[in-house]
């Protein structure tokens, strides 16, 4: 790669970031991006905080030592587990010019002009749920809110062995569903607090109550990752603008290609990398 190159790093643990990435190159195509899949390492959700801060920590350090400014933890356990100190304990040694971003904060930030009952349902991996990130951020920016969180530990694994569309995916929706609606009749919006559920989409909303608003993460990331880069210029024009796409996994290349490429909507090929 020429010696300017600087993409915009976007990891996951396997390969629901690549939902993020595909808003966010949908709605900034210009920037170059360089993705990393810890696949050989997923799930996350089940992990220990200190494991996953651990991995994360080495795939950020990896992204910024390939060139990369600016980071994006697209993987909700990663941005509830390890984000913060990350933030705070490693950029000051690893680049203090560069930056980490995740994706609970701008998810949290939509929920104000949305909901009418203030009461907010979380869907989530059992690592995201047990972390209470949504309920934590909610609470410092709208205190007055009510955040219900359930855990779906079935609905990823429906997901990577591709049983998304199958009938038996529908028993896991109706019963997380169930209990999240289960804990207050007056949630009114529905974060989907994993990357992998956008596959689930369509079985979700059937499932959902008409009044209920689903709130997809990846339209909202992207967003706020332009209005982000508007805000600071300084991290913008350090990006490289050739639209050059690259993808890193940690498992078989062929393996990931082939999953990947449902999540992203496009043919991808990988590189296998150790971290």
């Amino acid at each position: 790669m020429a010696q300017n190159y600087s993409p915009i790093g976007i990891f996951d643990s396997g390969y629901g970031g690549l939902t993020i990435m595909r808003e966010i190159v949908r709605k900034l195509p210009q920037y170059d991006y360089l993705y990393l899949g810890d696949n050989a390492r997923a799930p996350y959700g089940n992990r220990s905080f200190e494991l996953v801060y651990r991995f994360t920590l080495e795939a950020v350090t990896y992204l910024f030592n390939q060139g990369c400014e600016l980071v994006i933890l697209a993987c909700n356990t990663a941005s509830a587990k390890a984000l913060r100190t990350i933030q705070q304990r490693n950029l000051p040694l690893l680049g203090p010019s560069k930056r980490v971003l995740g994706v609970i904060r701008p998810t949290v930030e939509t929920i104000g002009s949305i909901t009418k009952s203030g009461n907010i349902g979380v869907l989530g991996t059992a690592g995201t749920v047990a972390s209470e990130s949504y309920t934590l951020e909610a609470g410092k920016l709208y205190p007055n809110y009510k955040v219900f969180e359930q855990a779906c530990p079935m609905w990823v694994p429906l997901v990577e062995n591709r049983e998304y569309d199958s009938d038996g995916a529908d028993y896991f929706i109706n019963k997380y569903i169930t209990q999240l609606l289960a804990q207050s009749s007056d949630i009114d919006t529905v974060i989907l607090a994993c990357t992998h559920y956008p596959l689930l989409m369509d079985k979700i909303r059937r499932r959902m109550p008409d009044n209920v608003t689903l709130l997809e993460q990846g339209s909202i990331v992207a967003n706020s990752l332009n209005d982000y880069l508007i805000r600071h210029p300084e991290i913008k024009q350090r990006i490289s603008v050739s639209g050059n796409r690259q993808y890193l996994t940690t498992e078989n290349p062929e393996k990931f290609n082939e999953m990947a490429s449902i999540f992203m909507g496009d043919f991808i090929d990988a590189e296998h990398i150790e971290l």
